[in-house]
């Protein structure tokens, strides 16, 4: 190693350091300790404290008031949760699951009978004696060969994963001789994650964060069971197609099974849409009257139209009307804080009109159904005449579709459509939902709408939190819940993102995301879209979608 001198970019200072200091180094152990940094940002690429400079660098620091430090400290307390297990309940696995109650569900694997509260109890109080004790993970790197002397890996996902390993290393993670394959930067020590609790959820627990506060047992109106049910259905989906690891997907690609895990995955997913088509069908009122809302990126456009296909193989006639046809003229539209205009707040909607022509519609009155103009940010011509009889079914699309102040006095049928990704790295590491439903726009915005994957990343987190605000409070009012994810959509998506991430320049601040986001996908074998078919929810993503008008 060089014995030069290389410059550090921090706090507006610039610091000559040798070649090879350790970021921690850097810092300082005070000022790390004293700011509650959990990690650093390198040139734009978010990184562990042990990482060591070996040229010009520019260094942020990450903490738990930034996105990037909320992951880190929740990968640090899932780690110190399945290490509690390991050691306390040695006859009892733990399996991670969806997000729920703002925390992790985890199923309960055990060879006895458990009282779920009792664990939950005894994990919390472990959990805060573990965080008390300030231990310190260790980092190591390894050939792929030695993982499995080093790594428990009781279901083989690991195994799995590694068959398509690129690297010849593996970084690995370590608390007081628990070890695993390391998927980001964790905290310095065990007592960052102070706060973390456990809750019983049966038939499993729930992993909560600092800040829940939530309580067991849980209150009533805000256990998210309709949330759960369709994240059991889609784990069980999953398990029927032969596909719940990200180590079983890259095998099925690698054996050229991947045509077969396509058409399970569709046929899954039509025989859902046929079952809420006929729960519309059998409402039995007229008029009917069916409300769609969703997140960005769920899917909700291509959900809508294939429901219109199910609804006339049951003699109905749908009449589709977006709610994004009712936003007010650019100029009345309502700014947030910063000053920019905020279409995700429901005040960006022209509710009077909506309530005005629902009701309307609803005692078979004509009305004309505006159309709204994106470029020009206003409504255009004189709309479309929409009239009710008795076979016709008024689908209203939106994300405020389920908001019940959009459409009061009117009791319709509620769906809500979710991209719940219950694929997993390994038992103990999740594929995060927000980052498929991020992939799937950032390839749309990128190929048709003419947004770079650094615009696409820079207003997430203006979408997410109105998601937060106006979406999600709504979804346990749903009748139902279509879960548009597909277990290999990832691998279709892996092609197109890769390059727009590539494009995200270094220096600018979207970096940040995008590298994350390759290193999410680096785990993913990439396949051709060709035999995706044409009514697809992927294909109002990547094209070529049988509904393009």
């Amino acid at each position: 190693m060089s014995n030069g001198r290389i410059p550090v970019h921090f706090n507006g200072e610039t610091y000559q350091v040798p070649e090879g200091t350790s970021i921690v180094e850097v810092l300082g152990q005070i000022y790390v300790d004293e700011h509650g940094v959990l990690a650093a940002t390198l040139n734009n690429h978010l990184v562990s404290l042990h990482t060591r400079l070996d040229g010009e660098s520019s260094l942020q620091a990450v903490t738990a008031e930034h996105r990037e430090g909320q992951e880190i400290l929740r990968r640090t307390a899932a780690h110190m949760l399945q290490y509690l297990c390991q050691a306390h309940f040695p006859g009892m696995r733990l399996t991670v699951g969806q997000s729920l109650l703002g925390g992790y569900f985890y199923e309960v694997d055990s060879s006895e009978p458990v009282n779920l509260e009792a664990i939950a109890s005894r994990l919390t109080t472990l959990l805060e004696e573990l965080a008390d004790a300030e231990i310190s993970f260790r980092h190591s790197v390894v050939s792929v060969e030695a993982v499995s002397t080093r790594v428990d890996d009781p279901y083989g996902y690991r195994k799995g994963l590694l068959r398509a390993w690129a690297s010849a290393v593996v970084h690995l993670i370590s608390l007081d001789g628990f070890t695993d394959l390391q998927h980001g930067p964790y905290a310095p020590t065990t007592r960052h994650a102070r706060g973390c609790r456990v809750i019983a959820y049966p038939p499993g627990l729930i992993l909560l964060f600092p800040g829940s506060v939530i309580t067991s047992p849980i209150p009533c109106g805000v256990d998210c069971r309709r949330l759960y049910e369709a994240y059991r259905e889609t784990r069980d989906w999953n398990r029927l197609v032969g596909v719940t690891s990200v180590g079983d997907l890259n095998a099925a690609s690698l054996e050229d099974r991947i045509p077969q895990v396509v058409l399970m995955a569709e046929a899954l997913h039509e025989k859902k849409l046929a079952e809420i088509a006929d729960t519309v069908a059998a409402l039995g009122q007229t008029p009917r009257i069916v409300c769609v809302a969703g997140p960005s990126s769920s899917g909700k456009t291509t959900f809508v139209k294939r429901l219109a296909v199910q609804l006339q193989v049951n003699g109905l006639r749908p009449i589709l009307v977006s709610l994004d046809d009712y936003y007010l003229d650019r100029q009345h539209c309502p700014r947030d804080e910063h000053g920019d205009f905020d279409f995700e707040t429901i005040e960006a909607l022209d509710r009077a009109l909506i309530a005005e022509q629902v009701a309307a519609l609803a005692v078979g009155r004509p009305v004309k159904v505006p159309r709204f103009d994106f470029v020009l940010g206003q409504r255009k011509g004189d709309g479309v005449e929409v009239q009710l009889r008795p076979q016709d079914v008024l689908v209203l699309e939106g994300i405020h579709a389920l908001n019940p102040d959009l459409v009061p006095g009117v009791n319709p049928f509620r769906i809500f459509v979710s991209a719940l990704t219950q694929l997993v790295i390994d038992e103990r590491n999740r594929v995060f939902t927000s980052d498929a439903r991020l992939l799937r726009r950032l390839v749309r915005d990128r190929r048709y709408r003419g947004t770079s994957a650094a615009e696409t990343i820079e207003r997430w987190p203006k979408v997410r939190a109105g998601e937060e605000l106006w979406i999600f409070p709504h979804q346990e009012r749903a009748d139902a819940i279509f879960n548009s994810t597909l277990v290999y959509e990832t691998t279709v998506l892996k092609p197109f993102a890769w390059r727009y991430l590539l494009e995200v320049p270094r220096s600018h601040p979207s970096r940040v995301r995008a590298y994350e986001l390759l290193r999410f996908l680096d785990l993913f074998v990439p396949v051709f879209p060709d035999r995706i078919p044409a009514n697809s929810v992927l294909r109002e993503f990547i094209g070529g979608s049988g509904f393009e008008e």
